[in-house]
């Protein structure tokens, strides 16, 4: 009887191998991804090899064990019109077990971004793919992602890489960029999502990172194939406002990938600087945040909010390398190496109603402006 069945789940296994399909389209000889997808089984596992450039919508919607496949230089073009007002020029929705692999995605501002993917997709693996024009990637309603080795140039929108609604989204290497315009724009925008990732830099965005409404972003090094560990922000055309935004009851939390911020913020100070920490949120950065030259301040924590600080180095800014406000507390715990907050125009500051605690774990802060300093990380317990 056992053998009965272990036979019956050899030959069910290799129907279902066999079953397996693999098309290739190609749009420079006339023919039309979607229209290919439409008429697939959306249950048998299948790859699609796609050549040339398909000026065309393409929907991706309740699929399972599909891979579309492209060809070097192969392309998916925004149509000149859209009767049908769609949002995505290529969108996969209610999908499981999906990768794009390859594919240059290309999107114009009417629309509202280049790829989408929702309806609770799983398993969805965007690999090598480029995207430039409005929003580059945007993943909501409770979706689960893969962005591996992706590059966004963002020239209109606002972020080139979003997560919603409560969705989950691991980022491997890549870059995020924009060109040199009057445009406002983000790097990576988390709104009750949760992202992790590694190895990404975020070039030129007047908002590198911006997390609000609860959402949450780890930087691990979770994937021992990455190139990258480090995620680099870097603002060499000096437009960036601030590094990272972490905002209403939201967090931010360095692991074991470093977040290294060069040149952020603006001349002026204000709000703008490397980190801003604000209503209710925590940045964890223990060692793993490096911030050097800021333009604005090194980290601002306020509006009862909270900073862990421990190893980490803030230095060469031109206004506060930690500035604590509007009842927040900063906390620098005991570290090897310790925390370093150096030549910055003021290193350590905070208002009547904040504090800073751990001032022993703390180097080379020559500049104090806070009468809440505690020695160390608690007041004298009993």
């Amino acid at each position: 009887m056992i053998r009965f069945v272990a036979l019956a789940t050899l030959l069910s296994s290799a129907l279902w191998t066999a079953a397996a399909t693999a098309q290739t389209v190609d749009c420079d000889a006339g023919q039309s991804l979607n229209r290919t997808l439409a008429k697939m089984d959306k249950f048998t596992p299948a790859t699609v090899t796609v050549k040339g450039t398909c000026t065309e919508f393409v929907l991706i919607d309740g699929f399972h064990d599909l891979t579309v496949q492209a060809v070097q230089g192969a392309t998916l073009q925004q149509p000149g019109t859209n009767p049908r007002s769609l949002q995505y020029v290529l969108s996969i929705k209610g999908s499981q077990g999906i990768t794009v692999a390859g594919l240059a995605v290309h999107s114009q501002p009417p629309i509202f971004s280049g790829i989408g993917i929702g309806g609770g997709s799983t398993d969805v693996r965007l690999q090598h793919v480029t995207t430039d024009g409005s929003w580059g990637v945007v993943v909501y309603e409770a979706s689960q992602v893969w962005l591996v080795k992706v590059t966004v140039n963002l020239t209109s929108g606002y972020a080139a890489i979003s997560a919603f609604d409560k969705s989950d989204v691991h980022i491997v290497d890549g870059l995020l960029k924009r060109p040199s315009n009057g445009a406002f724009n983000a790097g990576l925008l988390v709104g009750s999502g949760h992202v992790t990732m590694q190895g990404m830099t975020i070039r030129d965005m007047q908002q590198s990172i911006n997390i609000n409404g609860s959402g949450s972003v780890d930087l691990v090094n979770f994937d021992p194939t990455a190139a990258g560990i480090d995620v680099i922000i870097d603002n060499p055309s000096g437009t960036n406002f601030n590094g990272a935004i972490v905002s209403g009851s939201s967090s931010l939390n360095l692991g074991s990938a470093k977040l290294r911020i060069t040149n952020a913020g603006q001349p002026w100070g204000g709000d703008t600087g490397a980190v801003f920490v604000s209503n209710g949120s925590t940045l964890n950065a223990a060692s793993n945040l490096v911030i050097s030259g800021s333009q604005g301040q090194g980290v601002i924590v306020s509006n009862n909010s909270h900073a862990e600080l421990g190893g980490s180095s803030i230095t060469g800014g031109t206004h506060g390398g930690l500035v604590v406000l509007n009842l927040s507390t900063a906390t620098a715990d005991q570290s090897n190496p310790l925390t370093v907050i150096s030549a910055n125009g003021t290193d350590l500051f905070c208002d009547s109603k904040s504090q800073i605690a751990g001032a022993l774990n703390i180097a080379n802060a020559s500049v104090v402006q806070c009468n809440n300093l505690l020695p160390g990380i608690y007041e004298s317990l009993p």
